[in-house]
């Protein structure tokens, strides 16, 4: 009995670790939908780094996931705490100052954020402007529903890397 214990132990070592791993530090999420192309597609698999966001804070332009009641979404950050965000003629200005986008997304509406984002709160917009639900259905997003950033795809194959 006891050669079996010895040689089950470091299985079950190993499981643990896994399982710890997966719950604190990195998991697999599924993009669900088309509201991050041209970024991101449908069905893609990426890594969602659990600790990045805690270590290294939330950026402007991070995409992150999003738990929104049951679901996980994942959107990119655009407005941080304190400030207003604007769209005009798709171009994106913070408290009035233009900001250039380095990342390719759709056409966005003009509009104007009737307030400033709140400490602990961020503003967030998918890719595909025209065809997502974001902070301007679902208002800002408080930090302690952010899981975590999600920017290496691992699935499918012909598109693992780094998406930003």
């Amino acid at each position: 009995m006891k050669e079996i214990i010895k040689e089950i132990i470091p299985y079950i070592i190993v499981i643990i670790v896994v399982l710890l791993i997966k719950a604190y530090i990195v998991s697999p999420v599924k993009v669900n939908g088309t509201s991050m192309d041209p970024t991101l597609h449908d069905k893609d698999i990426m890594l969602l780094s659990k600790i990045s966001y805690r270590v290294h804070g939330i950026k402007r332009f991070d995409i992150i996931v999003i738990r929104e009641g049951n679901e996980f979404i994942i959107k990119r950050v655009i407005g941080l705490p304190g400030e207003k965000v604007e769209y005009k003629n798709n171009k994106l200005y913070i408290d009035g100052k233009y900001i250039k986008e380095k990342f390719k997304h759709k056409k966005t509406r003009d509009f104007k954020s009737i307030k400033k984002v709140p400490e602990g709160m961020y503003y967030v917009l998918g890719d595909n402007r025209s065809n997502s639900i974001d902070s301007r259905v679902l208002g800002f997003i408080p930090v302690q529903d952010i899981l975590g950033h999600a920017t290496y795809t691992i699935y499918p194959f012909n598109r693992i890397g780094e998406k930003k």
